[in-house]
């Protein structure tokens, strides 16, 4: 069985914490991709479950499976109590799609290093950025060809971030 329905509390309870007073975006933009993934996981039931894990095909050393990230750009130094600013979905093969605006772009520059998101850090070294300290904090969670991935760094500012990062968190 599903452990969401199996939880006995309300799927929204569980994404949306009782004790905020207001409606924070952060919550449900985290909750969306969240739920999004563990529906589709649910419904399709047992034949889902069997194949989750890094698949190897034949001959292949390599793993291959899902490549779903959620980009997240928050403004502050501390990822904890950082506000977020904007996010999106990037779903690489079998083609590249998401909330990205643009995927294709992204997608290529995270095979370039193999899903590894911390080495697209100084993709970009000759951009001239000010020096103002407005920090920004990046994280990528997900899938990379079956491997998880959960990258986090704090730049000094947004201009920075995108000379780091190239096109994946340019939204």
């Amino acid at each position: 069985m599903c452990p969401v329905m199996d939880s006995g509390k309300s799927f929204l309870r569980n994404l949306f914490p009782r004790d905020q007073g207001v409606f924070d975006m952060r919550y449900a933009t985290k909750g969306l991709g969240l739920g999004a993934a563990l529906t589709a996981v649910c419904l399709a039931g047992p034949a889902a479950t069997a194949t989750a894990g890094p698949v190897t095909p034949a001959g292949s050393d390599r793993p291959s499976g899902p490549s779903v990230l959620v980009l997240t750009v928050a403004g502050g130094e501390d990822p904890a109590t950082a506000p977020e600013r904007r996010s999106a979905v990037l779903t690489c093969p079998p083609g590249p799609t998401g909330t990205h605006p643009a995927p294709g772009r992204a997608c290529a520059a995270l095979r370039s290093v193999d899903g590894e998101v911390g080495a697209l850090v100084e993709a970009d070294t000759d951009r001239i950025c000010p020096m103002i300290w407005d920090p920004v904090t990046i994280k990528a969670e997900g899938f990379w060809e079956g491997r998880e991935v959960s990258y986090e760094r704090t730049f000094a500012n947004s201009c920075v971030m995108e000379g780091a990062t190239g096109p994946v968190f340019s939204f």
